[in-house]
């Protein structure tokens, strides 16, 4: 059902924008659950908010009814949120189930939700019960939101975000495979908080070896990605950071399957390696990596096609001479001045 008039079609979209802005405050805390924000509208006017805090916490729904003070309203009330209300039994109960209980009047909400577990019944389920239901309201907002859930439950493979440095004359290492400063203070804690909102992190052997990296979160606030390193023939050694045991490591290798404190080695066949690797994160439930490098990683993921979006610093600095760039093609998103970088965000043209 859609809006019938203008005035409620502006209506439903202001209220389903403020419930997308509540959503974003779970990033980095819900994953592999979507971001989910809601609002309860009385006569035009929002009188309860809540949003998805945690994995495995309240969802959405339940956090704005919860935070409702008068609760014999509900069945004046119109509830807005950005994803279809779950059907299904999981860490908690089904929302649709408590909104019928509640008896709430109207539930609009910007994005089927593409998990065959609901995908359609949660809407069905509300309309059976005599609740009016009002689907696609800011649903292209809605899908950014949650392109990383989207991916994962459409492609059956996490959302794949390439991140690399690269000076003005093209290269993102010297001809010794240092990759370090290339870009400022400023973009390199960008990079910080990135990790935070994202399940892992990616590296190549190269980048493992020459530049020793943490792959961990500093100088901001939030979770540690899970790290993940390829190393196809087991040649880093294991006093790397990457090896340290202080947060989960996924080593994959064409060798052994293996297990130690929070290091996890995992074989997978040569042919198809980036596809197997895929394959494998989303068994894990990993919903999105960055690739941060080398540059034959980087560049393996773009041409197989296995990615969604590139991050790309450009720095005022030269190499004249080094390893270079990798090259891609595809839609420019954005182009930002960071301090004394430069930001593009690339998109697949398709």
């Amino acid at each position: 059902m859609q809006p019938s008039d203008t005035s409620a079609g502006s209506d439903h979209e202001r209220f389903m924008r403020r419930a997308i802005e509540l959503a974003r405050n779970g990033a980095g805390h819900v994953s592999p659950n979507p971001l989910v924000g809601c609002v309860i509208v009385h006569r035009g006017r929002i009188v309860s908010e809540g949003w998805h805090k945690r994995y495995g916490g309240p969802h959405a729904e339940v956090e704005a009814v919860q935070n409702l003070r008068d609760r014999s309203i509900l069945h004046e009330c119109s509830l807005y949120v950005n994803l279809e209300p779950c059907s299904h039994t999981g860490k908690t109960p089904p929302c649709a189930d408590m909104i019928i209980r509640h008896g709430i009047g109207e539930v609009v909400f910007a994005n089927e939700d593409p998990n065959p577990l609901v995908a359609g019944n949660g809407a069905r389920k509300l309309r059976d019960a005599g609740i009016r239901v009002t689907s696609n309201v800011l649903s292209g907002e809605g899908y950014t939101l949650n392109k990383r859930f989207f991916t994962y439950m459409k492609k059956r493979r996490p959302f794949v975000i390439l991140k690399w440095a690269e000076t003005a004359d093209g290269f993102i290492a010297r001809e010794n495979f240092d990759s370090k400063w290339i870009s400022d203070e400023y973009s390199r804690r960008l990079v910080h908080k990135w990790r935070t909102e994202e399940d892992s992190v990616l590296v190549g052997r190269k980048t493992a070896e020459h530049d020793n990296p943490m792959l961990n979160v500093r100088g901001w606030t939030g979770r540690n990605p899970v790290r993940i390193v390829i190393d196809r023939n087991l040649k880093l050694g294991t006093n790397l950071h990457l090896f340290d045991g202080t947060q989960r490591t996924i080593c994959y290798n064409t060798i052994k399957d293996e297990e130690r404190t929070n290091v996890q080695y995992i074989r997978i066949d040569e042919a198809a390696f980036t596809d197997a690797l895929l394959d494998n994160l989303f068994s894990q439930g990993i919903q999105s990596v960055i690739v941060e490098g080398g540059q034959q990683i980087l560049q393996s993921f773009i041409e197989s096609g296995l990615w969604d979006e590139a991050r790309i610093f450009i720095s005022p600095k030269t190499f004249e001479k080094g390893v270079k760039a990798p090259v891609i093609r595809g839609r420019l998103r954005s182009e930002t001045k960071l301090a004394d970088d430069w930001l593009k965000i690339i998109e697949p043209s398709e």
